[in-house]
């Protein structure tokens, strides 16, 4: 296994032992043969390189040119080990300033090892939660490893810049087709028409990387490094959860995730330009899906809508209210809302005019724009004063 620890497994998060619980708590994987996992697999690579043809070409983005970004098909654990790489990178700014405020104070030490252990537990729990249900990833921030080769746009000089990588999770692909009953070569391809979308979103627009891990470094530098401090605004998260609310105090907060709560009013603003573009990229997958489906996939219509009863049923009241505190019934919001702007948007100026909104960060949808797309036509389209 690869060791993604190092001294920064006694730090503020102990990644290996996070590895390590994910992979002990999470559930097995389908029944499945050698040599039916060998086939899926080898179907899985084939329909995301043709996927790549059908997404440009219905897109208009991207060029044979780009550097490719690796397509990676992967069990549970190797999700876990790429997730967990891919947080370690982000979040080392944050954890290491945290680390350096923890070690001025009395006890310091000791509480940074017990605390990354405890950390690293949670961690672990939270990804073996989400290992079943992931059907793909492009990992945006994918730090390159010997099992996990990474990629990204090249830059002027040629070479790679930044990470990259597409993954595929076989057995939750199988588990979800057998699930639905469903054509599972139709459902595989449909799967990989969505993932392959994101692959051309940053391979095709070199800045949106780059301005997103500004965003979210920007986000992550608003954080209190105060540990009690956190504490406490999760405290009062849970409260708002269980009834401990304040008699007469405005609801407003219902239906927010526990990850919404506990952030500041300048991370607000931020989250609110986030879940802006991570609406527009969910939304232009869905929409590509469902364009470039019927032409290669016969049985687009049933898995489409199982697919979404799926979507809206949830699971157990367990998994629901997990999915409404760690904010993914707010990904579904996404899938939706960014859907109808992006349909709205190619309706209303064509998939030309729509594809303005990968010229600059300035161009992306704001948060309000994304639920009344005629907003952001008039702002981008808008014709120049005489």
């Amino acid at each position: 296994m690869t060791s993604f620890g190092g001294a920064a497994s006694s730090g503020m998060v102990d990644w290996d032992l996070a590895v390590t619980t994910a992979t002990r708590l999470m559930r097995p994987g389908p029944d499945v043969s050698r040599d039916e996992a060998r086939a899926v697999v080898t179907e899985l690579r084939e329909h995301a390189k043709a996927s790549e043809t059908h997404v440009r070409g219905f897109t208009r983005l991207g060029t044979d040119e780009m550097h490719d970004t690796p397509v990676l098909v992967v069990d549970r654990p190797g999700w876990v080990r790429a997730n967990v790489a891919g947080f370690r990178e982000l979040l080392k700014p944050l954890l290491d300033k945290m680390q350096e405020r923890r070690g001025t104070s009395p006890g310091g030490v000791l509480l940074g090892t017990v605390g990354g252990k405890v950390t690293g537990v949670e961690v672990g729990m939270l990804l073996s939660f989400l290992a079943s249900r992931v059907l793909g990833q492009y990992e945006t921030f994918a730090p390159a490893a010997r099992d996990l080769p990474a990629g990204g746009p090249s830059g002027p000089s040629g070479a790679p810049n930044g990470g990259g990588r597409l993954l595929l999770v076989a057995p939750n692909i199988v588990h979800v087709e057998r699930e639905l009953d469903v054509d599972p070569h139709d459902f595989r391809l449909w799967v990989c028409l969505h993932e392959e979308t994101h692959r051309t979103q940053f391979s095709a627009v070199p800045w949106l990387r780059d301005h997103m891990q500004g965003e979210i470094q920007s986000f992550l530098g608003e954080t209190d490094v105060d540990p009690m401090t956190v504490l406490e605004r999760v405290r009062e998260a849970v409260q708002s959860f269980t009834g401990g609310r304040p008699e007469g105090e405005e609801d407003e907060e219902d239906g927010r995730s526990l990850v919404e709560l506990v952030q500041t009013p300048a991370q607000r603003e931020i989250l609110g330009r986030l879940t802006a573009v991570m609406s527009l990229l969910e939304g232009h997958a869905d929409f590509v899906m469902d364009g470039v489906g019927p032409e290669i996939v016969p049985s687009v219509a049933e898995i489409r809508e199982k697919f979404q009863q799926r979507r809206a049923r949830g699971a157990s009241r367990l998994d629901l209210a997990l999915r409404k505190l760690l904010g993914l019934d707010a990904k579904l919001r996404q899938y939706r809302d960014g859907e109808r702007f992006v349909r709205a948007v190619v309706e209303e100026v064509g998939m030309d005019g729509f594809n303005r909104v990968w010229t600059s960060p300035n161009t992306l949808p704001t948060k309000a724009e994304i639920a009344k797309p005629a907003e952001w036509i008039t702002r981008v389209h808008r014709k120049p004063e005489v």
